[in-house]
């Protein structure tokens, strides 16, 4: 899974699939949370010192189809992910593939992120798979004060179940800095079960915004809006090592190696 990253590209069924086994396979998993429909699992992923994460949740009151398009439709974001500070649509290289930058905040004194990530999607109806991963793009290098985050692979698999749905989540991402790995996973497996609630509320919140913001404005459904949409030329998304800005008089920890404290 890790190889793809900083790699842009079609992706193929086959990526796919790695993915649909890697949220349906319990080898090498690790239950650390478990609450009535919830569960959370952990595990270690090559030599990465970052721990990968799943999540597994039934909701018996939102479509597989609302959800998927909460976790598409980037006007709504903005609405709900309140740590998210700025978001860029870059461009698309196929209909079931999008570049995009994306900011969050974070609490002082440990510096905010950043991410440039590829997203690729495919809906078989039934199930619905929307994933993501780091790339580069030679406009969007770290913006100032911030780190550059890496996700190894970000996976949303959505399933019908009945009225409702089935979602498992799976999320092996670096912040990077010097914030101690250790910390980074003991806070992971804090916050996933805060991040399925937020993500549950925004869904059933999601038909009533929909209906009054651009209510047929789906691309990630129909690909015949994106006819106007930039496309990415992949000679600007060479891989890349950045060399980040340290020296931005923020007085921020990662210059200062206090994090731990």
């Amino acid at each position: 899974i890790q190889m793809r990253v900083g790699v842009a590209g079609v992706w193929e069924d086959s990526d796919y699939a790695r993915v649909r086994n890697l949220c349906d396979g319990m080898e090498g998993w690790e239950e650390v949370y478990k609450k009535g429909n919830r569960s959370i699992y952990m595990q270690t992923i090559g030599t990465s010192a970052v721990t990968m994460f799943k999540a597994h949740i039934s909701w018996g009151d939102v479509t597989a189809q609302t959800l998927f398009d909460t976790l598409h439709d980037g006007d709504y974001r903005h609405k709900w992910d309140k740590h998210m500070t700025k978001s860029v649509d870059i461009g698309i290289i196929n209909p079931n593939n999008d570049i995009g930058y994306y900011a969050i905040r974070s609490v002082t004194p440990i510096r905010p992120r950043d991410f440039v990530l590829q997203r690729s999607w495919l809906d078989s109806g039934k199930e619905k798979l929307l994933c993501s991963h780091s790339v580069c793009h030679d406009d969007y290098p770290p913006m100032a004060g911030h780190i550059r985050a890496t996700t190894f692979l970000s996976g949303y698999l959505v399933r019908e179940n009945g009225k409702g749905c089935d979602l498992t989540y799976v999320t092996h991402t670096d912040p990077g800095g010097k914030i101690p790995k250790w910390l980074i996973n003991r806070v992971s497996k804090v916050m996933a079960p805060k991040v399925l609630d937020k993500l549950y509320k925004a869904a059933l919140a999601y038909p009533e915004w929909k209906a009054k913001n651009r209510p047929n404005w789906k691309p990630w459904s129909y690909p015949d809006q994106l006819m106007d949409a930039p496309r990415i030329s992949l000679a600007k998304c060479e891989p890349r090592d950045y060399v980040q800005e340290v020296m931005d008089g923020s007085g921020s920890e990662e210059e200062n190696e206090n994090e731990s404290d």
